[in-house]
């Protein structure tokens, strides 16, 4: 990768295998260059229809509101608890991770009365304590929040368990899918998930800044009755539809070149098509894990709760996990993510997420990292990575 230069700007031009963003794809590079247009314009609309039904068929769902927010994916997750939540509502949040801990603190923050289901960091939540969660609330519960993908551990939380009782109760059922929209299966109309949220710069490989999110129609009736209104104007559903909606009233001067490139980014994961998408992240996720385990490295998450669009790995003994993520980035151009929470400095999160998944990023990263662990004294057979990774690279 070579350096580029912007003016009197040098922009370095990284590996980036760490939790996001990802490596944009050369396409949706040339689209978010060109021409800006105004966000009333009519050939900007055009756009803006088809970014919608695209978006529908990534996130797999019919919804009609179905938008990308401005915003990154904390506004898109600010947006679906302000606007689901009413000061004195109940709420159930799973906290598996910081992602978890963070819908927990919004929804405290926007009046809501919080019952926390946890696991430990690197462990999935189990159905039965969001059953025992729901046993103990007091009155009605309007909404369950669960990470189906916890950026901070790793784990892939299996969903249709939880949902069900959700609905069995008569609960909403909100979703973080910031690190597996575009990567992983996301069951939005199977599981009649109500709100699920992402980001633009994880599996969908495009620039930061904006929060695709849906609601089906049970959330869409749910907001749209609130006895109050929304604590916030900027972010208030009500208002955007008016604009993502066929009326087109003017709500804020709209990303007009954001909207291009997540426009053309999913112009190349329909290209791609979805079922050929997950198996590419699928089978690059085992093959990453496969190398690292065949150095000696362990892994923080079972087998069944991996998330293939991000590897957790637990750093060595008496390994500086800062210094070996310091030398990655300058002596190899590659960037990768170390530990939050209660993991910072005792794990290494490894993202291959959309354009970043492929196999010459794998054999980079897995020679990379065994040449900075050998000369750091860890003990790693030579070749033994690629050797293990080289049975499922695609």
């Amino acid at each position: 990768m070579q350096d580029v230069l912007v003016g009197d700007r040098k922009v370095p031009s990284r590996l980036l295998l760490g939790p996001g963003p990802s490596n944009v794809h050369p396409r949706v590079l040339r689209a978010i260059s060109e021409p800006t247009i105004g966000h009333l314009d009519p050939d900007f609309f055009r756009i803006m229809n088809e970014t919608v039904l695209l978006l529908r068929y990534v996130m797999q769902t019919d919804n009609l509101m179905t938008i990308p927010m401005s915003g990154t994916g904390s506004a898109a997750m600010e947006t679906a608890m302000l606007n689901a939540l009413e000061p004195g509502d109940r709420a159930i949040v799973c906290v598996c991770g910081v992602f978890g801990s963070r819908m927990a603190d919004m929804a405290g923050r926007f009046g809501a009365e919080v019952a926390v289901v946890s696991s430990p960091m690197g462990r999935p939540i189990a159905p039965e304590d969001v059953r025992r969660a729901f046993k103990k609330a007091a009155a009605p519960v309007k909404l369950v929040a669960v990470v189906h993908a916890e950026t901070s551990t790793g784990v892939l939380q299996p969903l249709e368990e939880i949902a069900g009782i959700a609905h069995e109760n008569g609960s909403l059922v909100l979703v973080d899918a910031v690190t597996s929209l575009g990567g992983v299966p996301v069951p939005v109309a199977p599981l009649h998930l109500d709100i699920v949220y992402s980001a633009t710069q994880k599996a969908l490989s495009c620039p930061p800044g904006l929060g695709p999110i849906t609601l089906n129609d049970n959330a869409f009736r749910a907001v749209s009755g609130r006895k109050s209104h929304v604590g916030g104007w900027y972010l208030d559903l009500s208002l955007i539809w008016r604009y993502w909606g066929e009326e087109r009233f003017y709500h804020h001067t709209a990303p007009v070149n954001m909207i291009f490139a997540l426009h053309e980014a999913l112009r190349l994961i329909q290209e791609e098509g979805l079922e050929a998408r997950f198996k590419r992240h699928e089978s690059n996720a085992r093959s990453l894990a496969e190398g690292l385990e065949a150095m000696g490295l362990r892994l923080l998450v079972d087998v069944p709760y991996r998330l293939p669009t991000l590897t957790t790995v637990i750093v060595p003994p008496n390994v500086d996990e800062a210094v070996v993520r310091s030398r990655l980035l300058s002596e190899y151009n590659i960037e990768i993510g170390g530990g939050l929470g209660d993991l910072k400095g005792r794990v290494w999160r490894i993202g291959l997420m959309g354009y970043s998944s492929r196999r010459e990023n794998i054999v980079l990263f897995l020679s990379a990292l065994e040449d900075i662990l050998g000369s750091l004294g860890v003990a790693v057979e030579r070749g033994a990575a690629l050797a293990g990774a080289a049975k499922r690279l695609m």
